[in-house]
């Protein structure tokens, strides 16, 4: 019987242990062009020089995406219209950019909503050129917050001088996004800075 009780004890302490908080967890849209339906266009001599498409988010969810001078703006709404009335519809950076076309969404494991999205963005550094002259790009991940609420972007992360950059975007949307306050917190850089960081902060 004393060989018995430790496991007794074992099992009994297992069963009354509080069952462990359920933990965010990831879901994936695309905002590739041909996924999208484009709703805006302006054009120069017949030269399109700036579009706006709207992408297909998660449910209940719209994200517009739209290109002028070579630079892109990412914007998370419930519809278009709240998608383009958005903070994040005019947060890119000062160098040419353009967007991976996966976009993760953050789930909260308690209420199954999403409270963050996490993307992949591409920066010109014209300082780097490559052999036809063309500036090589660096990335960044970019951490922004989902309505309800105001949407806007929470956190930069640059891949290039992180081990880890995915992970340091996943806690940073965890950690941050849902009380960040859009009219007046800064962005945050999380981790290391390097030239995508550099980059990023030029205004």
């Amino acid at each position: 019987m004393r060989d018995k009780l430790p496991c007794v004890l074992l099992l009994a302490l297992i069963f009354a242990a509080p069952a462990s908080a359920q933990q965010n967890t990831s879901q994936y849209t695309s905002v590739a062009t041909k996924t999208c339906k484009k709703f805006d266009s302006t054009k120069v001599a017949g030269d399109e020089i700036a579009n706006a498409f709207e992408c297909r988010g998660l449910p209940g969810y719209s994200v517009v995406v739209g290109e002028d001078d070579l630079r892109t703006v990412v914007s998370i709404g419930v519809n278009r219209e709240n998608a383009k009335d958005q903070l994040s519809l005019s947060q890119t950076f000062n160098p040419f950019n353009s967007v991976h076309d996966t976009l993760e969404w953050r789930i909260d494991g308690k209420t199954k909503k999403p409270f963050a999205t996490i993307q992949r963005w591409y920066i010109a550094d014209n300082a780097d050129l490559d052999k036809d002259s063309r500036p090589r790009t660096v990335q960044l991940l970019v951490v922004t917050r989902t309505p309800p609420g105001r949407s806007c972007n929470v956190a930069y992360i640059d891949v290039r001088a992180n081990e880890n950059p995915n992970l340091l975007a996943q806690q940073a949307a965890d950690d941050l996004a849902q009380k960040f306050d859009c009219t007046k917190d800064k962005v945050h850089f999380i981790g290391n800075k390097g030239r995508a960081a550099e980059l990023a902060a030029r205004k």
